[in-house]
């Protein structure tokens, strides 16, 4: 019979879909705005939408190096969740004052995107389905435990489900029991969601110029200008949001690290595969190591498989060559017969991966460049789906001058702690990725290494 991914072709599935649109035309020549968005995955998209429907007036234009969510918007899971903090127990370890307005704003975040997929009519099979957080090990389970009265506590929507109660959700052998969020997060199709925003922007007016990469950003006066290979964008304000690929600002080198994270998709599954695993409420699924895998099913019933595997490499090169790995997408293919037995002979059609943009709090941090007139955020650690929006207004208040709620926020007007510069730095991320291993074969306790990192705040997100 072979492996079950003979047959998977090596490119991300939402990104092979038909419906993608045709890419804008490349910048040619010299224009101007009042404000250049450099990047058009989320972050830059609700940047410019937002932008439009606070000031129906604004000359908005967008500069993609590629096409509109060709990058981590379009290759994640499509996990969209409130949290703006990379979870609650993140978010309250490192914000522990400002966690109810967190979890508030989160809400109405997730709400504020609700209501624009509806708005702009966006056909991204947009569900509010919640996640499921399973334990497969007793260790897992005693945090979850654990994990579940806190974030009650913190009035979040969440239930406690025994072994019984998870696997009448969803039925694999390895289920020792979950947290149920069931209102903090919902399903989406990423690339439909790119998509759409992109058309929602053209429909209020934003110019975009797609395969237009930004080779340099100077100040020109009393604005900045853009520089491409073969035109300039004079703007009075940009918003930068090229996430891990940003190289424009030369002070994020310091806070973010490119890590490749990979997926396998598989054939839809017949109806009697699905009843065999149950999956009625369609929740997102993510388990509970520290190396943790994430799944949902698509619109046709396939399962999205990722995670696990992240990885670093030495130098932080980012490389096309880099988006295929064999050795993980085996391994990926291994956890997942372990979990689902019952569907024995079901193949894999896509195998992927992409770079995302780490830092060591694990969610997105802010700033200001070029006297207030630039505005970025990046490290949203793999939970960008849903607050890149969230970022977007944050870009958005820092370059307005006034404060707001937002900017406020000690979230916002802080930094993670810094990166240190290769080649400590490539050494750092592996022992740190080999002892978050070790902590997995042992009952996840963790070493002197990694209790040191926790002690200073510098983390390394599997």
């Amino acid at each position: 019979m072979g492996s079950p991914l003979n047959d998977a072709i090596p490119e991300p599935y939402w990104l092979t879909q038909p419906g993608a649109p045709d890419p804008a035309d490349p910048l040619d020549g010299v224009t101007t705005a009042d404000l250049a968005v450099v990047g058009a995955g989320y972050s830059g998209l609700w940047a410019a939408l937002i932008a439009k429907e606070r000031d129906p007036a604004l000359d908005v234009v967008v500069l993609e190096a590629g096409t509109a969510g060709w990058a981590a918007s379009g290759r994640n899971g499509g996990f969209c969740a409130a949290s703006l903090t990379h979870g609650f127990g993140n978010g309250l370890a490192r914000f522990p004052d400002e966690m109810p307005r967190l979890l508030r704003l989160g809400r109405e975040n997730l709400d504020a995107i609700a209501s624009a997929v509806e708005r702009y009519g966006i056909d991204c099979d947009f569900r509010r389905t919640g996640e499921l957080h399973v334990a497969t090990e007793d260790w897992q389970w005693r945090d979850l435990v654990a994990g579940h009265a806190a974030e009650a506590a913190g009035g979040l929507d969440v239930e406690l489900l025994d072994s019984d109660a998870v696997r009448a959700e969803v039925d694999s052998p390895t289920y020792l029991g979950a947290v149920w969020d069931r209102t903090g997060c919902a399903m989406v199709d990423p690339a439909r969601l790119a998509w759409g925003l992109r058309s929602a922007c053209l429909s209020l007016g934003v110019r975009f110029h797609e395969n237009t990469k930004v080779e340099r950003i100077v100040s020109a006066g009393g604005a900045l200008e853009l520089r491409t290979f073969r035109g300039r964008v004079r703007a009075r304000r940009v918003v930068l949001a090229t996430g891990a690929h940003g190289r424009l600002l030369k002070r994020l080198q310091q806070f973010v690290v490119p890590v490749y994270d990979y997926a396998l998709m598989t054939e839809p599954l017949s109806d009697a595969q699905l009843a065999s695993i149950g999956w009625r409420n369609r929740q997102g699924i993510g388990d509970s190591a520290n190396q943790f895998h994430y799944y949902r099913l698509t619109a046709d019933n396939r399962i999205l498989w990722g995670g696990y595997d992240a990885i670093y490499f030495n130098g932080g090169r980012i490389l096309p060559g880099q988006e295929q790995r064999d050795a993980t997408f085996e391994l990926l293919a291994a956890h997942f017969a372990a979990t689902f037995p019952q569907l024995a002979g079901l193949r894999f059609t896509h195998k992927w991966g992409g770079v995302i943009d780490c830092c060591s709090r694990f969610s997105a941090f802010f700033g200001t460049a070029h006297g207030g007139r630039l505005a970025y955020a990046a490290g949203y650690t793999g939970l960008g789906v849903g607050a890149t929006r969230f970022g977007a207004q944050v870009m958005l208040d820092l370059l307005g001058g006034t404060p707001t709620e937002l900017t406020s926020l000690k979230m916002v007007r802080s930094k993670p702690v810094p990166f240190p510069p290769e080649p400590v730095r490539s050494g750092v991320i592996q022992l740190t990725r080999w002892s978050i291993a070790r902590a997995d074969r042992n009952g996840g306790r963790r070493n002197l290494w990694l209790r040191t990192l926790d002690s200073l705040g510098l983390g390394f997100d599997s």
